[in-house]
């Protein structure tokens, strides 16, 4: 049996490297990112404004950017967290289906039908 640099036994301890930042620093990371990106949103809105007349097709660059640069910067954003997860845990299996299908078959209830009412004689002088 191959022991450990300090004489135990077992699987050494993960390296600090490899363990994923917490979740705190990673939510400033994420706001940092989301900032810098409505920053540079801010300034195509700018750079449309002030180049509408002059140059348009860079103000229409700048106006595709002020539109797409905010659901980039959410993606990114919360893309952030989920790409730092280690491996999952297996899930539990299922339970087994049965092994004959209960089969319902619909059934319609209706209220009892009320009885005719006897009609009432007529008199044949009538």
């Amino acid at each position: 049996m191959r022991r450990t640099p300090r004489g135990r036994d077992g699987p050494p301890a993960e390296s600090i490297t490899g363990a994923r930042t917490s979740l705190t620093q990673d939510v400033r990371a994420r706001q940092r990112r989301y900032i810098v990106a409505m920053l540079i949103r801010s300034v195509c809105v700018v750079v449309m404004a002030l180049t509408w007349d002059r140059w348009p097709v860079l103000a229409v660059a700048a106006l595709v950017g002020a539109v797409a640069i905010p659901y980039i910067a959410v993606v990114v954003a919360q893309a952030g967290w989920r790409q730092g997860r280690g491996a999952r845990p297996e899930l539990a299996a299922a339970a087994p289906a049965p092994a004959t299908p209960v089969v319902l078959e619909p059934t319609l209830i209706l209220p009892p039908e009320p009885e005719p009412e006897p009609e009432p004689e007529r008199s044949a002088a009538g």
